[in-house]
C-alpha cells in the first residue's frame, strides 16, 4: 500500500473514531424511549387462564407528575392482542367497549379494576398459571413505553389484598420501565 494512502486511512480511522460520539446516531434514534418515572404502577395482576382464552389486566396508575398522559396502545407476549377497554352501563345492562385511550391525569390516580377501565389481552398464547407473573408493555402518547408485569392470581380472584404501604417506583405491583 501506497504510504501516503495508508497515512490518510489511518488519520481518517483516527478522526471517526474522535468524532463518532458527537455523532448522532440512526440506532439511537429508532430506539423506543423509555416511559416517564412519574408515572407508577402497584397491584398489577390477571386471572389464571386457558390458552385461547381471553384475560384481562389490572393495576393502579399515578402519574406523579405536572403533565398528564395516556395509554394509547398495549401489548403482550402472551395475547395475540391487547385492547384498552372500559365497561359501560346501556338500557341497564352493563357492557364493555373498546376506549382508543386511557387518560392519565397529571397528580392524580387511575386504577384498572373489574368493572371498569381494564385491559383485555385477547388470544392468550399460552395459559395464565396462578403464581406467575407475565409481561405487559403499556404505550404512553408523550412518555414512551412501560412494562409491567402482572401477577396471575386465582381465576375467581377479586385482585390483590388492599396494602397499606405506599406505592412506590417501580415497587409492590410488578412495574418496571422498558429502557
Amino acid at each position: 500500500m501506497d504510504p501516503r494512502r495508508r497515512q490518510f486511512l489511518l488519520r481518517l480511522a483516527a478522526v471517526a473514531v474522535v468524532a463518532a460520539p458527537l455523532a448522532p446516531s440512526t440506532a439511537a434514534r429508532a430506539q423506543p424511549a423509555t416511559a416517564r418515572p412519574e408515572i407508577e404502577v402497584s397491584a398489577a395482576w390477571t386471572r389464571a387462564a386457558s390458552q385461547g382464552a381471553t384475560g384481562a389486566g389490572y393495576m393502579v396508575l399515578r402519574n406523579r407528575g405536572t403533565t398528564a398522559d395516556r395509554i394509547v396502545s398495549a401489548s403482550s407476549p402472551v395475547a395475540r392482542t391487547v385492547e384498552l377497554h372500559t365497561h359501560v352501563h346501556e338500557g341497564g345492562v352493563m357492557r364493555m367497549r373498546p376506549v382508543p385511550a386511557i387518560d392519565l391525569p397529571a397528580g392524580q390516580e387511575v386504577r384498572l379494576a373489574p368493572g371498569g377501565l381494564h385491559l383485555m389481552l385477547i388470544g392468550l398464547t399460552r395459559p395464565l398459571r396462578e403464581g406467575e407473573r407475565v409481561p405487559v408493555t403499556l404505550t404512553l402518547e408523550h412518555g414512551g413505553s412501560l412494562t409491567v408485569e402482572l401477577e396471575v392470581m386465582s381465576a375467581r380472584s377479586r385482585g390483590p389484598a388492599p396494602s397499606s404501604a405506599p406505592m412506590g417506583h417501580g415497587h409492590g405491583g410488578g412495574a418496571s420501565h422498558a429502557h
